[in-house]
């Protein structure tokens, strides 16, 4: 899934949970796997971009846009709450730990990828791309209504 899907979605749990950020931050982080059970679409990463930075650099890009705007629809439609925003970057670690993987690989984050990839099952499957954007949308729609209770 994006970025932005995953920390706007984090950033929705934090505002549900303001009074309770222990577990506001723990749900963050695990609603990105429960996100990535429905069908999406990914960055077009593999192992052999990181070798060659021009090739990586447009996705990078990218990815950083998907930062920017998903901070700026928290900055929006939030309270505006530290923990909000800390629920946000939250639900975008497993992202991270699948980039650091590539970067300097180990046995703590290639577990971390495999668990992740399964759990990405419908990644595989053949779904039009209508349906795996539509479901980052509904999720979007979903979370700037719950930050603005």
């Amino acid at each position: 899934m994006i970025l932005i899907v995953h920390i706007i979605f984090g950033a929705a749990i934090g505002s549900l949970l303001v009074k309770n950020p222990i577990l506001a931050v723990v749900l963050a982080f695990l609603s990105h796997y429960f996100l990535d059970f429905f069908p999406h679409i990914e960055y077009p990463i593999t192992n052999g971009d990181f070798k060659q930075w021009r090739k990586i650099m447009p996705t990078f890009l990218r990815v950083a846009l998907d930062f920017f705007f998903g901070i700026l629809l928290i900055m929006i439609f939030s309270k505006n709450q530290l923990v909000i925003y800390i629920c946000g970057l939250f639900a975008a670690i497993p992202d991270a730990f699948t980039v650091l993987r590539y970067i300097k690989p180990n046995k703590i984050l290639e577990s971390h990828y495999q668990i992740h990839q399964k759990i990405q099952f419908l990644k595989h499957k053949k779904i039009p791309v209508f349906w795996r954007v539509i479901t980052q949308v509904v999720v979007i729609a979903i979370s700037i209504i719950l930050l603005r209770i």
